[in-house]
């Protein structure tokens, strides 16, 4: 069985090409390509908000376009000073969190030289007990003969 195929492709007015694919006996079959609209072939689509304003005109002393530049200057404006507000406050945190890890830091040395000191007395405090308990123990059983033969 062998499947054969004939295609012939159609466009409208928006750019989209159609291509109309007739396999065996299963009919025609519709699949939508997009295709540019401009005459140079390839390239990236333009969208459909930026295709009517290529071709407007605008005037630079209408009260329109003062209007809005006015809000364009206003709305850069704000931008600025909140991406310098937020540096500023980026530049804050770092600080604080320097002093805090100086802090800490120094907390640690504080409480490393604390558990080195306890260390130190409790190994001490550990000798003189097993010092002390060995002495107790040879005392007793070299002082006490007498009593443990009775």
């Amino acid at each position: 069985m062998s499947k054969t195929s004939q295609q012939s492709t159609t466009t409208d007015v928006s750019g989209v090409s159609v291509i109309h694919t007739q396999a065996h006996s299963s009919g025609l079959q519709q699949v939508p390509q997009l295709v540019p609209v401009s005459p140079g072939g390839g390239g990236k689509a333009v969208p459909p908000s930026k295709q009517g304003k290529k071709n407007s005109f605008v005037d630079r002393n209408s009260d329109e376009y003062r209007q809005r530049r006015e809000r364009n200057n206003m709305a850069v404006k704000k931008s600025r000073l909140k991406s310098k507000q937020k540096a500023q406050d980026t530049l804050q945190r770092v600080n604080q969190l320097k002093e805090e890890n100086e802090r800490l830091e120094a907390k640690i040395k504080l409480l490393t030289k604390e558990l080195s000191v306890l260390k130190d007395l409790f190994l001490e405090h550990a000798h003189n007990f097993a010092d002390n308990v060995q002495a107790v123990g040879t005392e007793t059983t070299t002082t006490n003969p007498e009593n443990s033969g009775q």
